[in-house]
């Protein structure tokens, strides 16, 4: 292979590697709707949804960055009225993430009191993004 057609090879293979770098980072931790799903009760394991919403996180044991999301929707969690968070991991529970789509983690649902899911994050959302997508009737402390 001549010196001209390998050099070449490697600038579009570099390249593709940067739009597609680009473009996992600009998706993110960006809100995607419910798109009509419903989550049961006992996929959470808990015994009602929360008044207002439902903060699920699904994670994995070796998941590195739901730590921080996890403290988040915590945060967020304690600071709004009617709103509860739970997290479930997806590592003893595979059925979860084929049934709810979830092909990365940390993921994020959520969900109002009737089991609808109200949005749906993949990755690491931003915290207003999180309390933006809260049901309007919550009203959320500002604590930032």
């Amino acid at each position: 292979m001549p010196l001209s057609t390998a050099l070449i090879a490697v600038g579009v293979l570099l390249a593709v590697a940067i739009g597609a770098g680009i473009l996992w980072r600009v998706l993110d931790g960006r809100r995607r709707g419910g798109k009509g799903r419903r989550i049961a009760l006992a996929d959470l394991g808990v015994s009602a949804f929360a008044p207002a919403a439902t903060l699920v996180l699904f994670s994995t044991e070796t998941c590195a960055r739901c730590p921080q999301v996890r403290r988040m929707l915590r945060q967020v969690a304690d600071a709004a009225d009617g709103v509860q968070q739970v997290d479930v991991d997806l590592t003893h529970r595979v059925d979860l993430a084929s049934r709810h789509g979830i092909l990365q983690t940390p993921t994020t649902f959520i969900v109002g009191p009737d089991g609808a899911v109200l949005a749906r994050f993949a990755g690491v959302p931003r915290r207003a993004d999180i309390e933006d997508a809260l049901p309007s009737t919550t009203p959320v402390l500002e604590s930032r």
